[in-house]
């Protein structure tokens, strides 16, 4: 049973009630929303024509040294908002034309968001869910979003404990991370795509790129493709930009260089990983960091 009075929900499994207080994560017992957008910078097969239903949750159970949102992650911006409200925020993302629901760091919150789906779907929501998270996972949570959850979308950013530890304070996100991972793609089989080559159903794994660190990048791309081939997506991500406490860490202080990013693909390439995405090197940049400015968050609130 999924409870945020004794909340282990996340593999920090901190215990508390968040009734009463924050555990870990930064979260309460009240939803806390950003931004609700149509995003049309997610991967090709999520966005259709007028882009991902992006819901974006405040806090995160990690502490990524260069978090682009740490704005919301860390600081805990944004608006708290009833599960009847989050309900009508998933039907409203429908009604504008959406493609996915893309629930973006939504971990800490899934009691409240399968309650809000249940609720939604009653009332005809009806798009494809895409759970995208950071991969630090509980297999309980996982397998918790069992009919809930069409398409996961998780991260898989480290395969070295020492590079968890020292840049997300989860030394143990690996263990945690590859498990996961193993139970979404047990959940959902093989990706699974439509006509117009837009994903209805499977694992998209991504993996951005570290200066630095391209050997673990290729360890992280050689174990994917021997526990997965070709039954999952994977995106491989350039957009690295030194942002946020970055700059306390000397190695990854700067952006990719060509030669680190091509290195990973090539290698990607000569396993016979070709079901992935890459992204231009312009695609590492400040200004595609989304405004979290509350729109969409409250019910008259429609400038999208």
């Amino acid at each position: 049973m999924l409870d945020i009075t004794n909340c282990n929900l996340c593999p920090r499994r901190c215990g508390v009630n968040r009734t009463q207080r924050a555990g870990f994560c930064g979260a309460g017992d009240k939803v806390r929303i950003a931004l609700v957008s149509l995003h049309q910078w997610e991967e090709p097969c999520l966005v259709g024509d007028k882009g991902a239903g992006t819901v974006f949750f405040s806090h995160c159970n990690l502490r990524c040294v260069y978090c682009q949102n740490h704005e919301i992650s860390h600081g805990g911006k944004g608006q708290d908002v009833s599960t009847e409200r989050l309900a009508e925020i998933f039907g409203e993302q429908q009604a504008r034309g959406a493609a996915t629901l893309d629930l973006v760091t939504p971990t800490h919150y899934v009691p409240q968001i399968l309650a809000a789906l249940d609720i939604a779907r009653a009332k005809g929501f009806r798009l494809p869910v895409v759970y995208n998270s950071s991969g630090y996972e509980t297999r309980e949570v996982i397998e918790a979003l069992r009919g809930y959850v069409d398409i996961f979308l998780p991260d898989l950013k480290y395969r070295d404990a020492a590079s968890a530890g020292e840049y997300s304070a989860a030394a143990d996100y690996f263990a945690y991370a590859s498990e996961a991972i193993r139970r979404m793609v047990e959940i959902t089989g093989p990706v699974q795509f439509d006509g117009k080559g837009q994903m209805k159903r499977g694992v998209l794994v991504r993996h951005m790129l570290l200066p630095g660190h391209r050997h673990e990048s290729m360890a992280i791309v050689k174990w994917l493709w021997e526990n997965f081939g070709r039954d999952i997506q994977v995106s491989l991500m350039n957009q690295y930009t030194p942002m946020y406490k970055a700059a306390d860490h000397k190695k990854i202080n700067r952006r990719l260089t060509t030669f680190e990013y091509e290195s990973v693909v090539d290698y990607a390439l000569s396993l016979g990983l070709e079901n992935a995405y890459v992204q231009e090197r312009r695609s590492a940049s400040k200004e595609f960091v989304p405004d979290f400015n509350g729109t969409g968050v409250l019910p008259k609130n429609e400038n999208l």
